[in-house]
């Protein structure tokens, strides 16, 4: 029997950093920005950003979903307890986190594969290239955007904004 393909993100589900498993179902309706992330990255200063992102659009239907991931020069060699702590207490993270996960590769995340196929890099490479990777995907669960780790959080705000406001 094949299986229809998945359409969103609402069809799959992933365990949080504290360990139960949460279905992005969920989030059905939110604006999303979904971001593999890494403690010891040079980007790891963008959960500042993240995280007010966040804090300024939560009210109004908006979500950061955060996927640590440990394949980019090791940057994310954590426990998911330290991952935790060392987010709480250097960038007051409130947004969920999600558990250590694979972003490429055969052990690759559904999620990711999916986020990967329907929003490829740059040349349509499938792949992600380093951390803090953005998908955003608007209110029916689709990816409308992919971002590399350059872009800062701040940067979105406009476009987060026009999601929002097309409810």
């Amino acid at each position: 029997m094949n299986a229809e393909p998945a359409q969103t993100v609402y069809e799959f589900s992933a365990p949080l950093l504290n360990g139960p498993m949460l279905r992005l179902e969920e989030f059905n309706g939110r604006v999303l920005l979904i971001v593999n992330t890494a403690s010891q990255c040079g980007f790891t200063p963008q959960y500042a950003g993240l995280e007010s992102l966040y804090r300024a659009y939560r009210d109004r239907g908006f979500s950061v979903l955060g996927f640590p991931c440990n394949q980019f020069g090791a940057q994310e060699p954590g426990s998911e307890e330290e991952i935790g702590v060392f987010c709480q207490k250097n960038f007051g993270v409130s947004f969920p986190l999600f558990a250590k996960i694979d972003v490429n590769g055969p052990q690759a995340h559904p999620l990711y594969r999916f986020l990967k196929k329907k929003m490829p890099g740059i040349f349509g490479v499938r792949s992600i290239k380093w951390n803090f990777t953005k998908f955003l995907v608007d209110r029916k669960g689709n990816v409308v955007g992919r971002y590399g780790p350059s872009t800062r959080p701040i940067t979105l705000a406009a476009t987060i904004e026009g999601l929002l406001g097309s409810a």
